[in-house]
């Protein structure tokens, strides 16, 4: 058995209320539902157990101290031109980028091949597909979205279940911001 894993800092519930408050205004979107608004610092994919028991681990070893995050803006993501996901942006932070490094250092140390995209700090709000209304009206509306800031205090390893209705994402460790 497998287990399809993600690590990822989950906003506060102040952040996700005015995310969803937001949700509206792109026909046939699939919009995200509050338990599974997320930032990934990495997606890991499908793991063996040996390799998720040590992944957790590694993880442990992770030293940094709590830091601030800020909402920036909303963007969608393309591919051939076309929009599949909304999300909402994430104030440049060199404590993020630290402990996205930190993380992706844990992952390769236990054997998971190095992520090969740039790191684009988001929270998808959501999924597009040819059947959506245009998004352009939803981006002018929130372009100068700003939440925030929050303090950061911890890191979720998720394991992600798929379902016809939408993943299903479960907290397996929390892992605590901590003095380097």
């Amino acid at each position: 058995m497998t287990h399809r894993l993600f690590v990822a800092i989950r906003p506060p519930e102040a952040i996700r209320d005015a995310l969803i408050d937001l949700m509206d205004g792109v026909d046939n979107a699939r919009w995200q539902y509050e338990d599974q608004l997320h930032l990934t610092l990495r997606y890991v994919g499908e793991t063996d157990p040996h390799t998720a028991d040590d992944l957790v681990e590694a993880l442990a070893e992770i030293r940094i101290e709590p830091f601030e995050l800020r909402v920036s803006g909303v963007d969608f993501f393309e591919r051939k031109g076309v929009p599949h996901t909304l999300w909402a942006g994430i104030a440049p932070s060199e404590p993020l980028l630290r402990l996205q490094r930190k993380v992706e250092r844990a992952c390769t140390s236990v054997g998971l091949a190095p992520e090969t995209r740039k790191f684009a700090p988001h929270i998808t709000m959501a999924r597009l597909n040819a059947s959506c209304g245009p998004s352009a009206p939803f981006l002018a509306r929130n372009t100068g979205l700003s939440l925030g800031p929050w303090q950061v205090d911890d890191y979720i390893l998720y394991e992600s279940h798929l379902r016809p209705q939408g993943s299903l994402y479960e907290p397996i460790v929390t892992y605590r911001c901590k003095d380097p």
